[in-house]
Order: C-alpha cells, then sequence, then structure tokens
C-alpha cells in the first residue's frame, strides 16, 4: 500500500481553472472520498492521479515518488470506472483476469488470485458468464475484482454506484467498505452522492468550485461544518438556515428572528450582540415542544416510516423538522420546536463562514 501527496496540483483547461493550487494528503491505508457536485473538479484529480489526465502544474507523490510523468499502467494503480468497462466478448474469469494476461503472469498464479477475488466478491458461480448475462451490481463487482488481482498499491473509484438503483446501491456500499476493510488499500473515492462519502469514508475532502473547503472525518463535517456551504451540503434533510442577529437577554446569548429566538451556549458570549449572523439547524435535533421557541404552521406531513419529516412556515421561511413516527402532527395546525443550545450552528452573515463558541 501506500499514501498519496498532491503538492501545489493545478489543472488548467485554456483559460478555465479546473484545479487551483491543490494541496491533500492520503494516508496509507486510508479510505478517502472526494466530494462535491458536478463540476467541482473531483473526477479530474482522480483521473490525473490514474495518469488519465496530465498536470498543469504542481507535483503527484505515490509512496514518495512523483508520478507526473509516469505512464498509467506504471504507476501500480487500480480504477474502477462509473461504466464498469468490462469487454463483453469476454467472460467473468477472463474480464477479471486481463491485467494478469497482458502481464504475462504464470496460468496457476491468475487462476488462484481470480478464484480468491471471485470468492471475495461472490462471484465463484459466475466466472463462466459473459457480462450481457450479470446483474449491474454483479457487472460492478466484477470490475472490483479485476481491481483487486492487480495487488496495486492505490484503488480509485470513479463514482461507481451512480448507475444502481438505491437498494443495490446501499448493499454495495456495504461490500465496497468491507472489501476496503479486508484489504487494507489505500483508496480514493469520487462520489456526488453525501450518504455514499458519510457512509464508507474514513475522511472526506468536500469540494467547491476547484478547491478544497473542509477535510475530516465524516463526523467532523456533520458536526463542525466549517461554512454555510459545507452545512448545506451534508446531512439529509439539508440543514435549515435563518438570519437574524445575535442578542443578549438577561445574561443569556440568543439568536433572534421574527418568529424564532433560540439559546446559544454561553461561549458565544463574546459574539457582539447586534452581529448580523445566519443561525443553522438541523431538522433532526428539533423536538416538538408546546413551550419552545420556534413556532410554525405545519404544510405537508411525510411519513418516511421511521419517522416523520414536518415541512413548515415560519411567516415566509421554509423549514424542516424531523419527529418521531407516532407524533399527533396534521398539515394546517401550528406547532411549537426547541433545539438545545449545543446543537445550533451559527454563520456570519456576509463571509458565510463558521462563528467558532
Amino acid at each position: 500500500m501506500a499514501n498519496v501527496e498532491f503538492n501545489k496540483v493545478a489543472k488548467n483547461y485554456g483559460a478555465v481553472n479546473v484545479l487551483k493550487d491543490l494541496d491533500l494528503s492520503v494516508k496509507d491505508g486510508e479510505f478517502l472520498v472526494l466530494l462535491g457536485s458536478s463540476g467541482c473538479g473531483k473526477t479530474t484529480l482522480l483521473r490525473m492521479t490514474a495518469g488519465l489526465e496530465t498536470v498543469t502544474s504542481g507535483d503527484i507523490l505515490i509512496d514518495g515518488q512523483r508520478v507526473n510523468d509516469v505512464h498509467p499502467r506504471d504507476r501500480d494503480i487500480a480504477m474502477v470506472f462509473q461504466n464498469y468497462a468490462l469487454y463483453p466478448t469476454m467472460k467473468v474469469f477472463d474480464n477479471i483476469a486481463f491485467s494478469m494476461v497482458v502481464a504475462k503472469r504464470p496460468k496457476d498464479e491468475i487462476q488462484q488470485k481470480v478464484t480468491k477475488a471471485a470468492e471475495v466478491l461472490g462471484l465463484g458461480e459466475l466466472l463462466d458468464r459473459y457480462p450481457r448475462e450479470l446483474s449491474g451490481g454483479q457487472r460492478q463487482r466484477v470490475a472490483m475484482g479485476r481491481a483487486m488481482v492487480r495487488n496495486a498499491k492505490v484503488f480509485l473509484f470513479d463514482e461507481p454506484l451512480s448507475n444502481l438503483d438505491a437498494k443495490l446501491r446501499a448493499h454495495m456500499r456495504v461490500e465496497i467498505r468491507q472489501l476496503h476493510e479486508k484489504l487494507g488499500a489505500t483508496t480514493i473515492y469520487v462520489t456526488h452522492d453525501q450518504i455514499e462519502a458519510m457512509t464508507m469514508a474514513d475522511k472526506i475532502v468536500l469540494m467547491q468550485g476547484g478547491r478544497i473547503v473542509q477535510v475530516g472525518t465524516p463526523d467532523d463535517l456533520y458536526d463542525q461544518p466549517n461554512s454555510k456551504y459545507v452545512a448545506d451540503f451534508i446531512g439529509s434533510p439539508a440543514m435549515n438556515f435563518i438570519s437574524g442577529v445575535i442578542k443578549r437577554d438577561n445574561g443569556r446569548t440568543r439568536f433572534h428572528a421574527e418568529h424564532i429566538s433560540v439559546d446559544l451556549p454561553q461561549s458565544y458570549k463574546s459574539v457582539s450582540e447586534g452581529r448580523r449572523v445566519i443561525c443553522g439547524i438541523r431538522p433532526s435535533d428539533l423536538t416538538l415542544d408546546p413551550n419552545g421557541s420556534i413556532e410554525g404552521q405545519i404544510q405537508l406531513v411525510e411519513k418516511t416510516g421511521a419517522d416523520i419529516q414536518l415541512h413548515l412556515m415560519l411567516q415566509q421561511q421554509e423549514f424542516v423538522a424531523v419527529v418521531e413516527r407516532h407524533a399527533d402532527v396534521v398539515a394546517g395546525r401550528t406547532v411549537r420546536l426547541n433545539v438545545a443550545p449545543a446543537q445550533v450552528h451559527i454563520f456570519d452573515a456576509e463571509s458565510e463562514q463558521r462563528i467558532e463558541s
């Protein structure tokens, strides 16, 4: 296995800057997820790591070796693509074995490694089938098997689950993470799906406009988002945001806006009174409370099975709360909600950066 370093890496297409002086370190054996919306540069960074795109400036190092000018086949990486990239005229065994056949490895070694990979991935009974005879999940496992037998230093995944249905995506998330645990491989995984990132990653790198906006564990990004952008991107349903000001009230520090006033931890007492801020509250952190300081009218009740999502209006402000599944709620009713001070997120109104408590 190996660590991967990106030092001031940039990528330009003519006058368009796709990646801008990016610095990033991936530890040996780490499962790192590059997360972001379409066009943020995450797939470009992955393809540059694989050698499928050139580096405009900066350095990419794999296990301490600069690989900017190293041919893809000599970088000792394995890549799993979004579209599986299987050979339709080859059976599963031959698809998995292809890289070893090209490398002219001994037949007994090929047989042993393919059989082992097939056993790990549950493909043992499918080795004589063609890709057209497989389901989408089975094809993706074949692509993973082809990567496994290479014993590569780094595994790269380019949105491998985006073509699968929701149930199969959930199943494959578990399989990929279990495979990582078995192999202990350094893995870089690209996705736009924050659920994939939260459930699979050791470390998430959230990107926007060719830059990194926050790096951390899934809990870091969920509990301590460093900006409104991160807070909005991470979490489902998305965080609620309300513009207002900081108020002092009988020694308490509060966020105040029309039809909402919530206590803040005393650690916010150094924030100046009257400062314009944005308050962020996650729907799952809200509770129904007849004495709550947040009042809204229910517009829609969504029953998801495990819980209920309430869509409310606080004057002209849309607001979402997640409450327990047996709550007595109906559309049109006015309810009050509460949130613990420690679960409130405060961002500067102008910069939209987190104000630390």
